[in-house]
Formats: structure tokens, C-alpha cells, sequence
């Protein structure tokens, strides 16, 4: 219902916008046109009337009159009415069956000779509008006037008026149902995404969906499934976290179950020497299902930087985690650094190169070298163990991924991992490869900038 609701008030919107445009045009039109022929029309009669009384006036005979000279048929015509102004305000008309009306000032102005000819409107006592022409006209100052109703121009622009008002209104008319047309022709785009978005909501079906056309619609279905191919691949990386997670986890916690059966069932007459070993046993599974834990932690904030990002030198970094596992590691550490620049999370950076210098260490023998060089935001790590396959290059820094030879190894296969997260964050890189001394070289960069530029 809220759906449906939805769609009809987007199109209804769509459409009333449309037909307040098209009907605010079609007002203007109208409107100018009507004011247009009206001021046509007026300044037709206008004109006709004015040249009509010039005409009047300007004969022969009636120059030379007076106003009590003017016999009484020149002063009735079929269409006007006619009036004979005197200066003193006197006027004489032989129409006295028409309405009653009353001349003012501007006639008796142009009588007197006070204006060259006067042009007005004018309503009698029953409501009948004239236009009022007033000429000088006879000897003796006086004024011929000429009032010509205005009831055919008045009905022509009704007449106008009332046209444009019909046809106006069938252009609303046909504007708001071609408004309404559009709207949902130019909407079914909209339609079937939204459609397409409710569906893969109800289904979890992140397929993406068909996109048509080049336009904004186009446009918003593209980044649509950009977005659902980005929650399908964090749905995946989920997955397959929480299988591997669990199949990690379940080694040692069946290992640690085990230990403990024979420790219950054993009690006290399990010798002190096989008690201790499987104590020492428990802890050292304790120990790493605390490590697995930690790193399955570390592996599931795969989300960019946080907030708490400082300015720091990689250098300082690289030293403390040196400084790190030297303690717990009997290999030499061959160090040599650069200042570099870089802008992000000491805790993160400073893991991913603990990790690496954990790798190196395991990896190599008791008496062994651990080469650590920084260079221009190049961190390359080299040991002297077996080195790592050419097939299992690519694969180091998979998730939980072992290569047959660190199966037998304390790890759980997450370390790289966590340092691939941790370079990435940083839009840096990481690689393997061989290093020259024989053993395996593990690179790492960050962007940054040397120290003092």
C-alpha cells in the first residue's frame, strides 16, 4: 500500500508540476494576447472616432456656425451621438431619447480653446460606456463632440476573452494528461529498479541487475550495482572468515578438550611427569587459541582508517617492532632505515610490520640474520630460511593460508594476512617474492614522503 502510494505521489507530483508549468504558460499567452487584441481594438476605435470628429468638424458649413446656428440635424447620426460644446459649458445635442449622461471639464477645455482635442471614457447614467472625441469646431469657441458606444468592441473582447479561456483551459487540460503520460512513461524506469532493489531485499539475491539506456536512471542502476557487488564481496570475504574460523578453531579447541578428558578422567593417578606435559600442552593450546582469536579480531575491522590518524615516521615503527622481536626471537636483526613521512595508525602499521618480522624470525634458522631495509617507503624484510614456493608467491597472504611446509609450525596462517589489511587501509602494497640470500623476501609499502620535503 505505502508502495503504491509511493509511485502515485511521485507521478502525481511529476504531473502537477507539468501542467503548473505548461498552465502558467498558456495563462501568459492567454493574457497577452487578450491585452493585446483588447489595446488593438481600442486604439482602432479610438482612431476612427477622433478622425471622424477632425472630419466632422472641419466642414465648411459647420466652421461657420455657432452652436445656436447648428440646425438639429446635424447634430444626430445613427452610430455616435452627437454634441455641440459651447466655452461657457452649454451643450446642445439633437439625440434626447438616448441615456442621459454629462460632459466634463475636457470638452469644455477644447471649446475654450484650452487643449487641441480631448479622448475619454465615458458611462451614462444606465451604465453605457462611451469613447468620448472632443475638436474644436464653428466661430465663437466651441467644441464638436462625438460619443460612440463601446458595447461592439465590448463584446468582441468578451468574445476573445471567453475563447481564449476555453481553449486555455483544454491546454491544462491536455497538459496535465500528458503531465500525467510522462510521468509514468518516465518512470517505469524507476519503477522496475525500485522493484529490482525490493527483490533482491526480500530474496538476499545479490545478483546484479539489468541496466538499460545512458541516462541518470542508467546512472543510479550502475552505482546501484557497484554498491551490491561491494555487499556481496564483504558478504563472501564474511563467509568464508567465519568457515575458515571455524575450522581453525576447531583443531585446537578439539586438541584442548581432548587434554582436559584425560586430565579429568586420569585425576590423581596420572603421573606428575605426563601431568606437567599436558598442562604445559593446555597452555601452549590456550596460548595460541588466544593468538587465533586476537588475529580473527584483528582480520574482521575491514573498514577504512578510523579517525585516530597521526602524522608519524615509518622509521620509528620499523625500530620499536624490531625492538619488539628481538626479544623473543634468537635470530640477529641486520637494520638499516630512512626517515619516511607517512599519514595513518601506528597500531596498525606497527603490527603489520611485527607480523612480518615474526614471519622472518620463525622461518629462519637459530643462528640466522633477519635483513630489515627502509628506503623510500620501501620496507623489504629478507630471511634465510627455505623460502617460500613459486607456486605459494601469490597465495602468502591469503587468509589462513599454509603452505605444506608451515602445516607443522605454530600459526595460524592469519599473520600476512592481517598485513595485506593493514597496508591496504593505508592504500600501500605488499609482496613476496625470493630473496637473494636464499631465503624469502617479503615487501611493504606505504605512501608517504621522505623526512624534511
Amino acid at each position: 500500500m505505502n508502495r503504491l502510494h509511493y509511485r502515485r505521489s511521485l507521478a502525481s507530483r511529476v504531473a502537477l508540476l507539468t501542467t503548473m508549468a505548461v498552465g502558467v504558460a498558456i495563462a501568459f499567452m492567454a493574457a497577452g494576447s487578450f491585452l493585446t487584441v483588447r489595446m488593438q481594438l481600442q486604439s482602432n476605435l479610438d482612431d476612427s472616432l477622433l478622425n471622424r470628429t477632425r472630419s466632422a468638424a472641419s466642414t465648411a458649413v459647420l466652421a461657420e456656425m455657432t452652436a445656436r446656428e447648428a440646425p438639429s440635424w446635424m447634430l444626430g447620426a445613427a452610430d455616435v451621438r452627437i454634441v455641440y460644446v459651447t466655452a461657457d459649458g452649454r451643450w446642445f445635442t439633437a439625440d434626447d431619447e438616448g441615456p442621459a449622461f454629462t460632459l466634463g471639464d475636457p470638452e469644455v477645455e477644447v471649446a475654450a480653446g484650452e487643449r487641441a482635442e480631448s479622448l475619454r471614457s465615458l458611462r451614462a447614467e444606465d451604465g453605457t460606456r462611451y469613447r468620448v472625441a472632443a475638436v474644436p469646431a464653428g466661430r465663437g469657441g466651441a467644441a464638436l463632440v462625438l460619443l460612440q458606444p463601446t458595447a461592439d468592441v465590448d463584446r468582441t473582447v468578451r468574445g476573445v476573452g471567453t475563447v481564449m479561456a476555453i481553449f486555455g483551459g483544454t491546454g491544462v487540460l491536455v497538459a496535465a494528461l500528458a503531465g500525467w503520460l510522462v510521468a509514468r512513461n518516465g518512470l517505469r524506469p524507476v519503477r522496475r529498479l525500485t522493484a529490482a532493489m525490493e527483490k533482491i531485499a526480500r530474496t538476499q539475491d545479490l545478483r546484479p541487475i539489468r541496466v538499460e539506456g545512458d541516462d541518470e536512471v542508467a546512472r543510479l542502476a550502475r552505482a546501484f550495482n557497484e554498491m551490491v557487488r561491494a555487499v556481496s564481496a564483504s558478504r563472501d570475504r564474511e563467509r568464508r572468515l567465519v568457515a575458515d574460523a571455524g575450522h581453525e578453531l576447531r583443531t585446537p579447541l578439539t586438541s584442548l578438550r581432548t587434554n582436559l578428558d584425560l586430565l579429568s578422567q586420569a585425576g590423581d593417578g596420572l603421573p606428575a611427569d605426563a601431568r606437567a606435559e599436558l598442562l604445559d600442552d593446555v597452555r601452549a593450546q590456550t596460548e595460541e587459541l588466544s593468538t587465533l582469536v586476537g588475529d580473527l579480531v584483528e582480520l574482521a575491522r575491514d573498514e577504512p582508517l578510523s579517525h585516530v590518524v597521526t602524522e608519524l615516521d615509518l622509521a620509528d615503527v620499523v625500530q620499536r617492532a624490531v625492538a619488539r622481536v628481538r626479544r623473543r626471537s634468537s635470530a640477529t636483526f641486520d637494520v638499516e632505515v630512512e626517515p619516511w613521512r607517512v599519514r595513518g595508525e601506528a597500531g596498525a602499521l606497527e603490527r603489520a610490520v611485527t607480523n612480518l618480522l615474526d614471519n622472518a624470525a620463525k622461518w629462519s634458522p637459530a643462528d640466522g640474520t633477519v635483513t630489515v631495509r627502509l628506503a623510500d617507503g620501501v620496507l623489504t624484510v629478507d630471511d634465510e630460511g627455505p623460502g617460500i614456493a613459486e607456486e605459494d608467491l601469490p597465495r602468502v597472504f591469503d587468509r589462513f593460508y599454509r603452505s605444506d611446509d608451515a602445516r607443522a609450525l605454530p600459526g595460524s596462517g592469519l599473520g600476512l594476512s592481517i598485513v595485506r589489511q593493514a597496508v591496504e587501509r593505508h592504500s600501500g602494497a605488499v609482496r613476496a617474492d625470493h630473496s637473494p640470500a636464499g631465503g624469502a623476501r617479503l615487501v611493504m609499502w606505504v605512501p608517504g614522503a621522505q623526512v624534511g620535503t
